[in-house]
C-alpha cells in the first residue's frame, strides 16, 4: 500500500486517500460536501467507498492529492475472516464504480496514473483468466496446469520480492501467501461485486 500510494504521488496525484489516513483543507471539503453526502450508486444511497469516492471528488474539482510517508495513524483492522470479506466486498464495490467515475479525470493526469489504474483492475481480470483456463485444462483434460501454476507463482514472488528488498524486511515474502486468498477467495467475491 505505501509503494502503491507513493509511486501514485510522485506521478501528482494519490487515487484513494485511505479513510483514517485522509485530512483535507476545510475549503475543499466544504466546497464538495454537497456531491460527498449524496453519493449514489446505481440511483440508490451509498455507504461504502466513501473515502475513494471523496478522493475522485477531490481530483475531479482539480484538487491534489499527497502522500505523507512520515504520517501516523491508528485504525481498526478485520479479525475474522467474515469482517474480512465484508470490507473486500465494500472495497471492491468502491474500486469498480470510483474506477469509472476517475475514466474522465485520468487524460489530465500523467500517463503513469492511467496505466496504474489498468493495471489494478486488469491484474485481477488476467489472474481470473488465469485461474479459469487452469481449472478449464484440468476438467477437460484431467492434467495439473503447471504452466499457469508456474507463471502466477513467478509473479507473485517478483512482486513480494520487490517489495521485500525496498522495504529491506523480508517478512514481506509471506505476503506471498495472500495470492492464496485472492485465487480461493477474493476472485469469486469481486465477481460478486461486479
Amino acid at each position: 500500500l505505501h509503494e502503491e500510494r507513493a509511486a501514485q504521488a510522485r506521478f501528482g496525484a494519490v487515487m484513494c486517500c485511505c479513510g483514517p489516513c485522509a485530512m483535507y483543507r476545510r475549503s475543499a471539503m466544504l466546497s464538495l460536501l454537497d456531491q460527498y453526502e449524496t453519493q449514489l450508486y446505481r440511483g440508490k444511497p451509498s455507504d461504502f467507498g466513501e473515502d475513494r469516492h471523496l478522493t475522485i471528488l477531490m481530483l475531479s474539482a482539480g484538487f491534489r492529492t499527497e502522500y505523507v510517508p512520515t504520517a501516523i495513524a491508528a485504525t481498526v483492522v478485520p479479525d475474522t475472516m467474515g469482517v474480512y470479506l465484508r470490507q473486500q466486498l465494500r472495497w471492491a464495490r468502491s474500486t469498480f464504480r470510483d474506477t469509472l467515475l476517475a475514466l474522465p479525470i485520468l487524460p489530465g493526469l500523467d500517463r503513469y496514473l492511467t496505466l496504474d489504474v489498468i493495471g489494478q483492475n486488469g491484474g485481477l481480470l488476467l489472474l481470473a483468466l488465469s485461474v479459469l483456463t487452469g481449472i478449464g485444462q484440468f476438467a477437460l483434460t484431467a492434467t495439473v496446469p503447471w504452466w499457469t501454476i508456474l507463471v502466477i507463482g513467478s509473479m507473485t514472488l517478483v512482486r513480494c520480492s520487490v517489495v521485500a528488498y525496498r522495504a529491506r524486511e523480508l517478512r514481506f515474502l509471506g505476503f506471498a501467501l495472500h495470492t492464496l486468498v485472492n485465487i480461493f477467495l477474493l476472485i469469486t467475491l469481486k465477481a460478486y461485486a461486479l
